[in-house]
């Protein structure tokens, strides 16, 4: 793999600083995508009988990023607004006076930066799957192990009634499957770019191309990449589809960095990252930092994706602005994936779940988490309206006096037989401990669980 260059580094991007996703990005990288695109029209050309076999062998020998200077294409591109201008002239020269015509021949700049963005965006892509088959395996695990390791289940902060750790994982593992599945769409979807000057491939037929169509497919074969059925100069499908895809992946990554960070904080502590960060100036922290580069990549993702989105209204034939606008953004969201695939890997491998803090915030409320279940219990022996004032009563004797709700309700002289009849009512022999235990009210969250893991 290609090593990112020294200006880019990522030294303000410690979320995919030093991630595969940032080699596949990088300047070189891209500059090498650039070369295999100039190499593989050649030779799509030499096996249609359009160049010379000779001319194909010289231009894939000549494009070696390492022989090229990044630096110097960069500051030529302002010239003519891309790169690919100042890359032909130096390829052109590598190649030769004998075979330095047939580089580039009948292409336009934006078909060799449209196609070098779908090489760099496979590669990258194929790096952040590897990524999301960990976590989903790590999550897979977690859920498994604790399928019926109940906690509290929050609702708008607070807590609402019983779930289970296993669920919850589950869930995260469901968001994960979903971006693997939308990305995998994406990357076999992703096509070649070869148009010419207006998108009628008009130069191709003049140096010999009888079927354009055929040139287009034998250069998509080269690179790998789909074949598109019409050039897609302004039709900007390939963009909009990357952005979406990565945005969400970026979301479904950020939703469990999320719930990371909450249910890790000192007073909650039901899990925490397998290895802190420390911080600069107190001793005692152990950061999450894992979650927290997630979480932050999970909020830039949305507006590179807006920008993208925008580069859908593309005038003309080619646009002025809205193509260029693409590059930094797409590759920005790559990067940011990438990353945080990465670091949602090592996350989810390293996660530690602390059941005993889980089972004492269960009983923080003294039994009241689970007061659905006791309405709808009580309901059909005293009635809705009753069985509701009654546990509204007992719910603020519970706080105020900070007995459980279990010895209140057998206190209460109306529920002297309740016992019996709730036990009738569900088919069960448990005591008011038992029927307010929060552990044994977590639904259908084992099957839910099971459910999910079903799922490949």
């Amino acid at each position: 793999m290609t090593s990112v260059g020294s200006d880019d580094t990522g030294l303000l991007a410690p979320g995919w600083a030093g991630s595969p996703a940032a080699s596949a990005t990088g300047d070189a990288a891209f500059l090498q995508s650039l070369l295999d695109a100039e190499a593989a029209l050649t030779r799509a050309q030499a096996a249609l009988g359009l160049a010379p076999a000779e001319a194909a062998t010289a231009v894939t020998e000549a494009a070696d990023a390492a022989r090229f200077d990044v630096r110097s294409l960069a500051e030529r591109a302002r010239g003519g607004g891309n790169p690919v201008i100042p890359l032909v002239a130096d390829l052109t020269k590598a190649v030769g006076a004998e075979y330095g015509p047939y580089v580039h021949r009948g292409a336009t700049s934006q078909d060799i930066m449209d196609t070098a963005m779908m090489l760099v965006a496979v590669r990258t892509l194929d790096l952040i799957l590897a990524d999301l088959d960990r976590t989903e395996r790590a999550l897979a695990r977690l859920a498994a192990e604790h399928r019926d390791t109940a906690m509290p289940g929050r609702t708008l902060t607070q807590h609402a009634v019983p779930t289970t750790f296993g669920l919850k994982a589950a869930g995260w593992r469901s968001l994960v499957l979903d971006a693997r599945d939308r990305i995998k769409a994406v990357r076999d979807s992703l096509p070649a770019q070869l148009a010419g000057a207006a998108g009628t491939l008009a130069a191709f037929a003049v140096y010999g191309a009888r079927d354009t169509q055929a040139l287009t497919a034998a250069y998509a074969h080269e690179l790998g990449l789909r074949s598109p059925l019409l050039p897609w100069h302004t039709l900007r499908t390939p963009i909009a589809d990357l952005a979406g895809c990565l945005a969400f992946a970026a979301g479904a990554l950020g939703k469990i960095a999320t719930d990371v960070l909450v249910l890790g904080r000192t007073e909650i502590a039901e899990v925490a990252e397998g290895s802190g960060g420390g911080s600069s100036a107190m001793p005692h922290k152990a950061n999450p930092v894992r979650s927290t580069l997630i979480a932050a990549a999970a909020r830039r993702a949305p507006q590179l994706a807006a920008t993208l989105y925008g580069s859908l209204v593309a005038e003309d034939e080619r646009p002025a602005g809205a193509w260029h606008a693409e590059w930094e953004p797409l590759r920005d969201l790559l990067r940011l994936v990438g990353g945080a695939a990465r670091d949602a890997a090592d996350l989810s491998e390293g996660l530690r779940v602390h059941t005993d803090a889980m089972r004492e915030h269960l009983d923080l409320t003294h039994g009241l988490i689970v007061s659905e279940r006791l309405s709808a219990e009580l309901a059909p022996l005293l009635g809705r309206t009753r069985a509701k004032a009654l546990l509204t009563d007992l719910a603020g004797r519970t706080y105020a006096e900070g007995r459980p709700l279990a010895e209140l309700l057998a206190e209460e002289p109306e529920l002297k037989d309740i016992e019996k009849d709730i036990n009738k009512n569900i088919g069960q022999d448990i005591d008011l401990d038992e029927l307010t235990d929060p552990a044994r009210y977590t639904g259908s969250a084992g099957v839910l669980t099971d459910r999910a893991l079903e799922r490949r």
